[in-house]
């Protein structure tokens, strides 16, 4: 299926590994020309190379999504590269386990600075271009936490759910310009977040006091799907959004959980 994507510049943040490196590979093998972000330049670097082999153009930019001036940075470097970014996808995000009574007021921050003013300074500097052209596609990468809560970090939980309502906001305002705002919203996924050292199953283990596997099974066993979903599968989902096949969603939330949360919305 042509998703229509060909030489569309698009820019990934959290591009470095996981759904963000996923979705930048899918964006490249449909011939576009993609710039990413992360914090890390070196694997920054590996990403970009290896999304190079996907196909289409790519450039990169090592940044902290969270600083002030990053959505205005971005928006030059890729109107510099590529030419005014057509596509936005917002998927920079961390967690931990932390229990409610022990977050502290810079985690509390940090949180929304990552997951509400980050994704909120990208579209205010990307989309007026796309306005201008009365075409554009924005997905903010959200979590099944912003539609329910979770006892496992309140303040990541909170956030989530704050960036459900910001990508509403957007959606409503710029939707009779061409430019559809959604979101998706992954539930555990096989990405160095939950897998990698020290990762949300090690942490979730030594706060169950059990052992990393145990911590994996009783998560999976939690998903109707009965197990944890792949970077390339939310990827599929992203990029659709991203895709003039989507031209009639604007402000949904895209379930992307194996069936984690349990009621429609």
């Amino acid at each position: 299926m042509d998703l229509g994507l060909r030489d569309s510049v698009c820019i990934v943040t959290g591009a470095s590994r996981g759904i963000g490196l996923a979705t930048a590979q899918r964006l490249c093998g449909e011939g576009a020309r993609v710039l990413l972000s992360a914090r890390g330049e070196q694997g920054l670097a590996a990403a970009a190379a290896t999304c190079a082999e996907a196909g289409g153009e790519v450039d990169h930019l090592a940044l902290d999504v969270t600083a002030a001036d990053a959505g205005v940075r971005l928006a030059a470097r890729c109107a510099e590269r590529f030419g005014a970014p057509e596509v936005l996808v917002n998927n920079a995000g961390t967690s931990a386990v932390r229990p409610l009574g022990e977050l502290t007021d810079d985690e509390w921050q940090a949180q929304w600075e990552l997951n509400v003013m980050a994704p909120l300074r990208l579209m205010r500097a990307a989309t007026p271009a796309m306005v201008e052209r009365r075409y554009g596609r924005v997905v903010n990468v959200s979590s099944s936490s912003g539609k329910r809560p979770s006892a496992s970090n309140a303040a990541y939980s909170v956030a989530k759910s704050a960036q459900l309502a910001l990508s509403r906001v957007w959606a409503d305002a710029l939707a009779g310009s061409g430019v559809l705002v959604n979101a998706v919203t992954p539930g555990p996924i096989e990405t160095p977040l939950w897998l990698g050292e020290g990762g949300l199953a090690e942490q979730s283990a030594a706060a169950a006091g059990g052992s990393r596997e145990d911590a994996l099974s009783s998560a999976a066993a939690k998903l109707p799907l009965g197990r944890f979903g792949t970077p390339d599968e939310v990827a599929a989902v992203i990029v659709f959004l991203c895709s003039a096949a989507a031209g009639n969603v604007a402000g949904a939330s895209w379930s992307v959980d194996g069936g984690a949360v349990p009621f429609f919305v």
